[in-house]
């Protein structure tokens, strides 16, 4: 980066900063490991303020603070100077903008041609100060100039008093058309080492204050930082709409540009909007000029040899406004308006999809859903989908380089989920060099200023997607601000576009039931989050009754015996209805395997019972902008994977139904018992394989305490509880001990 902050140093002129911007200068080289003396050297360029140490003991009292001004303040004042590096070779601020650099930048100063000038071959002082009079004053009005000048102790020239303005510009030129040449008998002799001045806006005749001038039609732009061609040329290419261009005798051009203010202060931000344009094209102005009662050098007068004279009159736009509306239209980086007519037959071409029906490539999607849903683990299992080339929630993605933005979770932690959820997938990791992982936990940042920083890391990395967890730590402004959310969605588009990546995030429910909400309607704060994304995803979950858990624990059970009778080719002992009866199968297994394999069974069957008891049910339903809308996707969250729900178990939940169930219905206590009832002999069934089942075998599969299991089994009815072995009844017995 040395070389190419020397290069941006360059394009800053310190004559042109203010005292805040020449100690930032110093601040930031410091702090990038620079020696004073190139901060000295910098500095010595403004010879009328430059004292010899100063810049040194400034030096010793920057000690550095939590927030350093740091190469960025300095590559951001170049840019606005028409620097522009490579785009990776440089560390933007916090509070630098990504985009800022073109707007008003209409020249590159490295490209710009010269355009020469030269003196006029029949030189007639009387004509140049005859042809500026009539471009740029009516004939009432009064004029100032002077041509009374003395050495200052510096050896610069300046004038001597407030001059003369008393006369008109009438009858200056009526003068003027009566000298025979001789400029002296109107204005007065002028030292020729000195040249002499006239002020370009009208004034009242009483004083040459600014409150005296009547007219605020002018501006004075002059620049003294480059060659006379180059300021020139520059001038000309910003299409100025300047009515007097004329050589001042010595290292500047003078443009005399229509600004045609109503007031004084109409005047004021004209002038600053011009002045910050010219400064962004290359153009360092003299602050001290923005004064509409200025002084300007006159033509037709000489100054140490050369001549002051007219370049060119009325060159550029025709006025003010056509010529700011020229401005704003180079630099609005709206697109052209277009005929569909021309385009009918010659369509472009749509983004090819990311993932196959639901989001194409350089779109955004938006994961929504309550806590506990999964979210993250939703994201990363995209995250490898894409990387590899593999499924994800059952459509296709395509392959891709993804850079995973983790805002939550330390970097341990992070890491070893990626991991985890590759070896739950069943995948091998044969592209895990596609994802990159940028962790900012306690460091993260307001979206509009993580978007810049995102930007200059990612660039010419080739990212298919930027997966973005979670948003509500990088939120700006209010959440349920319509105006606020939409600034703050629009650092998503660019990222999108600086990239041209899919940008894919999550967000959370608000508070309170979903189940009577539009999909879109659920996530928290402003509508603006549902109706911004290209795809909007959204996570509901589905309740689980007893009916269904146990069901789906029997359907463990029997999956998990067959296995092992096929496996020692007993299978055959086993008719169709047997399959799928945990009673039936069991009881097969306990006649036909060997002690030890029943007790791998057991394990086996409870680790799954466990894991069934953990796991939660969800619905994905979507809102999409360029694809028509899927069917409803019912997923298992079996941790730490999702796992699309094949069996069609969950399809018949309505999440309406028990959101309203949950509020117009309670279970009566006969129902909760004989749920109850049906969980226990389930439980007890899954534990009965050697013919002995204990308390304690029924709440580690049940994951309830020993303490609720006896309570239950009383309630029940059905078994004997002879201390820690449980058992079926038979007519009239009782064992309880």
């Amino acid at each position: 980066m040395g070389k190419n902050l020397i290069e941006a140093l360059e394009y800053i002129d310190p004559a042109a900063c203010d005292y805040q911007e020449w100690v930032n200068v110093g601040m930031a080289l410091k702090h990038e490991g620079y020696d004073a003396t190139v901060w000295d050297e910098w500095s010595s360029r403004d010879v009328s303020r430059y004292h010899i140490g100063e810049c040194e003991k400034k030096w010793r009292s920057f000690n550095g603070n939590s927030s350093p001004v740091t190469a960025g303040t300095i590559f951001q004042m170049a840019f606005e100077n028409g620097y522009s590096p490579e785009r990776e070779s440089y560390e933007l601020d916090w509070d630098s903008e990504i985009g800022s650099r073109s707007d008003g930048i209409i020249i590159d100063r490295n490209w710009i041609e010269g355009r020469e000038i030269a003196e006029p071959v029949n030189w007639d002082p009387v004509k140049e100060i005859t042809t500026y009079l009539e471009t740029l004053f009516e004939s009432s009005e009064n004029v100032g100039y002077n041509f009374r000048s003395f050495k200052n102790d510096k050896g610069k020239y300046i004038p001597t008093d407030k001059g003369a303005f008393d006369r008109t510009a009438g009858e200056l030129l009526q003068e003027l058309s009566m000298c025979d040449g001789d400029i002296g008998a109107v204005f007065g002799d002028y030292d020729k080492e000195a040249g002499a001045w006239i002020r370009f806006n009208p004034l009242d005749g009483k004083d040459i204050k600014n409150a005296n001038v009547t007219d605020f039609r002018y501006a004075l732009v002059e620049a003294d930082n480059m060659e006379l061609d180059k300021q020139n040329a520059i001038i000309r290419e910003l299409e100025l709409p300047v009515a007097v261009l004329m050589y001042s005798g010595g290292k500047s051009i003078h443009a005399i540009v229509r600004v045609d203010a109503a007031d004084s202060d109409e005047y004021r931000k004209r002038v600053d909007f011009l002045y910050n344009i010219c400064k962004k094209n290359g153009l360092t102005l003299d602050q001290n000029n923005r004064n509409p009662s200025r002084l300007s050098r006159i033509p037709g007068v000489e100054r140490g040899g050369k001549k002051q004279f007219i370049i060119d009159t009325n060159i550029g736009k025709a006025s003010w406004d056509e010529w700011k509306e020229w401005i704003e239209g180079i630099n609005d980086d709206l697109p052209d308006i277009e005929s569909l007519d021309d385009l009918w037959d010659n369509m472009p071409e749509l983004a090819p999809p990311l993932i196959d029906g639901v989001l194409r490539q350089g779109h955004k999607m938006l994961i929504a859903g309550p806590s506990k849903a999964g979210k993250s683990y939703a994201l990363i299992e995209l995250s490898i989908a894409i990387a590899e080339g593999t499924k994800w929630l059952g459509f296709q993605c395509a392959q891709g380089r993804v850079m995973y933005v983790n805002l939550e979770l330390d970097r341990a932690s992070c890491l070893h989920r990626l991991k985890d959820v590759y070896n739950a997938l069943g995948i091998a990791p044969k592209n895990r060099k596609n994802i990159d992982i940028w962790n900012l936990r306690g460091r993260s940042v307001p979206m509009d200023k993580l978007a810049p920083k995102l930007i200059r890391r990612a660039s010419k990395k080739n990212y298919a997607a930027i997966i973005i967890d979670p948003i509500y730590k990088v939120i700006t402004g209010d959440e349920n601000s319509a105006d606020q959310m939409a600034a703050f969605c629009n650092q998503f588009d660019k990222v999108c576009n600086e990239l041209e990546c899919a940008v894919i995030y999550c967000h959370h429910h608000s508070k309170g039931a979903q189940g009577g909400k539009r999909s879109m309607d659920r996530a928290s704060g402003s509508g603006v989050f549902a109706r911004d994304p290209d795809a909007l995803l959204d996570l509901i979950e589905l309740d689980i009754n007893e009916n269904l858990r146990t069901a789906e624990e029997n359907k463990s059970v029997c999956d998990i015996a067959y296995k092992w009778l096929c496996r020692f080719n007993k299978d055959m002992f086993l008719s169709d209805d047997d399959r799928l009866s945990p009673v039936q199968i069991m009881k097969t297994v306990k006649e036909n395997l060997q002690l030890k394999t029943r007790q791998h069974i057991t394990e086996e069957i409870e680790a799954a019972k466990k894991a069934l008891y953990s796991r939660t049910a969800w619905r994905i339903e979507a809102t999409l902008r360029e694809f028509p809308k899927f069917a409803p996707v019912n997923v298992w969250f079996d941790y730490p994977i999702h796992k699309i729900d094949n069996d069609g178990v969950l399809k018949d939940i309505n999440p309406d139904e028990q959101w309203k169930q949950n509020f117009s219905k309670k279970k009566s206590t006969k129902e909760r018992q004989d749920e109850r009832k049906e969980s226990i002999m389930a439980t007890f069934e899954s534990c009965n394989i050697d013919g002995k089942v204990t308390v304690q075998d029924m709440a580690e599969l049940s994951g309830i305490s020993e303490k609720t299991v006896r309570r239950h089994l009383k309630e029940h009815g059905g078994f004997w509880i002879d201390g820690n072995e449980v058992g079926l009844k038979e007519q009239g017995q009782n064992r309880d001990k």
